[in-house]
């Protein structure tokens, strides 16, 4: 092992999470995420609600969950339910691109991983990066670019199915 790696599960001390805090601060930095084997620890700083805890060694987030059948369309009935949702875990705004001369991140006919970054909500002034947290293709974008979001507000439909 070389001087420079901390032996396993080091990094996730807290006075190594408290340094890391310290630099997201420092270097103006409003994620982190660190992944030591299957131990893994996610750091975000600003104004945003987290669906649960990020503890070393929990699994990462499972995919949102389908829609209820009430938010279906009328037309969509049963066929709805195959979808499952990419949601706002915040209050601000939706940018689909990274700069506005850039193409989206993610169009309709996509395929997206869990680690795909779809979108970026701009809350207080803190640009953050929306991972998919799902697998499939985007079937459509419900929001418009520049549109507020609420939190929980579902941004894109995926089939995980395509």
């Amino acid at each position: 092992m070389s001087e420079s790696s901390p032996p396993a599960g080091e990094a996730f001390r807290m006075d190594r999470i408290r340094q890391l805090v310290e630099l997201m601060e420092q270097h103006d930095l409003s994620e982190v995420d660190l992944r030591d084997g299957h131990m893994r620890i996610r750091l975000r700083r600003g104004p945003q609600v987290v669906a649960g805890p990020a503890l070393p060694g929990s699994p990462p987030a499972a995919a949102p969950a389908p829609a209820p059948p009430s938010a279906a369309s009328p037309a969509g009935g049963a066929e709805e339910s195959q979808y499952v949702f990419i949601r706002s875990p915040m209050v601000g705004t939706f940018y689909a691109a990274p700069k506005p001369e850039e193409p989206p991140y993610v169009k309709v006919g996509d395929r997206v991983t869990p680690e795909t970054t779809v979108c970026i909500i701009e809350a207080m002034k803190v640009f953050n990066e929306i991972q998919a947290e799902t697998a499939g293709r985007i079937v459509e974008v419900l929001v418009e670019n520049g549109e507020p979001v609420e939190y929980n507000q579902p941004l894109f439909k995926v089939d995980p199915n395509g």
